[in-house]
């Protein structure tokens, strides 16, 4: 268990971690608007929207952090 989270001290590692649960996010909201009826699919859809939403907010701080540091970070294309 400690070995996998050492994998995530680098912020390429985070990144894509976070871009990959707004992925999540973002194809369940969808989903969750065409398989759901009526209010129960109404909330489930803006709860989950703003869930990524907020993901993106953070990470978007989180990097601009991580710009001060001597990290080789080039964005979540190059990590992939």
């Amino acid at each position: 268990m400690y070995e996998s989270l050492q994998r995530l001290r680098e912020f390429g590692a985070r990144s894509l971690l976070v871009h990959a649960l707004m992925s999540i996010a973002s194809i369940a909201a969808i989903g969750s608007a065409f398989l759901l009826s009526g209010d129960l699919g109404l909330v489930s859809f803006v709860a989950l929207v703003n869930f990524a939403a907020g993901l993106w907010v953070s990470h978007s701080i989180h990097s601009l952090g991580n710009t001060f540091t001597e990290d080789d970070y080039d964005g979540v294309v190059a990590e992939l």
